[in-house]
């Protein structure tokens, strides 16, 4: 450790926000984190390929109580700028589906990246350290931790909260930056867990477990048309992840089995076709064959199509394609990509993540109220809020 107990910049958290941050902060700039390594949610995210931006991403694949936040970072440090830097360490990438960038490699590589332009910036990197108490002073803030077996006293002219939100607590994840912010009288909005799998008391998807399909799913007046994935304990997969975040638990959601069909026009044309077969089979063409055995009780496919009139057949198709379930919850933290929620975004200047009532605190990441969807979405706004904080921290020299 550097002798000297003082620096210009403390950044509590080595996740993506805060890497970033760092990076642009300047030198004198110390990062903070109790895990043993950087990067660890950068490391899993993507299968181990890290999904780090997305093509697409602009102002409105973000929620939040502010819904104008998050417009200006976003603007100020794009998805094209973070592919530069990618680009010039000669880290291969490929986009998977609906401007989904991920490492050919290893997510591994992003966080080397960070790590060299940390470096480069002269920023100095702490693991293994836990934060024991945090204080606002006249000039800045006081901090007490234990690092290497030993208790320190730190102090910064600017601290940063960058340690994330509650999802996937097995990795470490805590309200830390949450339980700051109130500390020093700030705003926290209320939190859930986003981009989590739905799930079911009942466990009525247990006999279908692995079937996946491409669905339109709605909750909360949203819609995403992507893959589910029943489970056995309910449902997954990425539309339904999507709708996660704006489902509230006691409301239906609605899912339409068959997005891309005129399933009335397709079943008609069976019916004049071949009137003897049963819906079950008329409808193999369109859906999983176990799918369809689920459903088969519940809405009478066993039945000759020759039988239906077209008031039937409307009816049926009614029902695909607005399928209403009522989950029981979802999988909580254990399993969310995203913590939905945070530090309102009110008591934060949007142009550097500065509070407004707290000189020298800066929030960012997914400690702030800002959510983005899944598929890089989360990643970018790591980036570009650590770029306005560090940027707005350099500039104020």
């Amino acid at each position: 450790m550097q002798k000297s107990s003082h620096y210009k910049t403390v950044i509590l958290g080595a996740g993506a926000a805060g890497m970033m941050c760092a990076i642009h902060a300047g030198p004198d700039t110390l990062v903070l984190d109790h895990a043993k390594a950087p990067g660890e949610k950068i490391r899993i995210s993507g299968g181990g390929r890290c999904n780090f931006t997305n093509m697409y991403a602009g102002p409105e694949n973000f929620l939040g109580g502010n819904p104008h936040f998050h417009k200006s970072a976003l603007a100020r440090y794009t998805q094209w700028d973070f592919i530069d830097m990618v680009a010039r360490h000669g880290i291969a990438y490929h986009e998977k589906t609906l401007g989904q960038l991920f490492c050919d490699d290893s997510a591994k590589q992003i966080i080397a990246m960070l790590l060299d332009e940390m470096a480069r910036a002269g920023a100095t990197l702490w693991l293994k350290t836990t934060i024991t108490e945090v204080a606002k002073t006249e000039s800045g803030f006081t901090l007490r931790i234990e690092s290497e077996g030993k208790r320190k006293t730190v102090t910064c002219d600017a601290l940063v909260l960058a340690t994330g939100g509650k999802s996937i607590p097995k990795m470490g994840a805590t309200g830390l930056a949450y339980d700051l912010a109130r500390q020093f009288g700030m705003a926290v909005t209320d939190t859930r867990a986003g981009l989590v799998p739905l799930t079911f008391s009942d466990k009525r998807f247990a006999d279908i477990s692995g079937v996946s399909l491409p669905v339109r799913a709605t909750a909360g007046g949203k819609s995403f048309e992507e893959a589910l994935l029943f489970t056995h304990r309910g449902l997954s997969g990425p539309s339904i992840l999507q709708i996660s975040s704006y489902w509230r638990e006691g409301e239906e959601i609605s899912l339409n089995l068959l997005p891309a069909s005129d399933p009335f026009t397709f079943l008609r044309q069976e019916r004049q076709k071949a009137g003897r077969k049963q819906l079950s089979s008329a409808l193999s063409p369109l859906l999983p064959g176990r799918l369809i055995d689920h459903l088969s009780a519940d809405l009478g496919l066993k039945a000759r199509l020759a039988d239906q009139s077209d008031s039937a057949l409307r009816t049926l198709c009614d029902q695909l394609t607005n399928w209403r379930l009522l989950p029981s919850g979802s999988e909580g933290y254990r399993t969310a990509e995203v913590t939905l929620g945070g530090v309102d975004t009110d008591g934060l200047s949007s142009k550097t993540m500065e509070s407004k009532t707290v000189p020298g605190l800066y929030v960012i990441g997914e400690a702030a109220d800002v959510t983005g969807w899944l598929g890089g979405f989360n990643f970018q706004w790591a980036w570009s809020s650590g770029h306005a904080a560090g940027t707005a921290i350099r500039v104020r020299g």
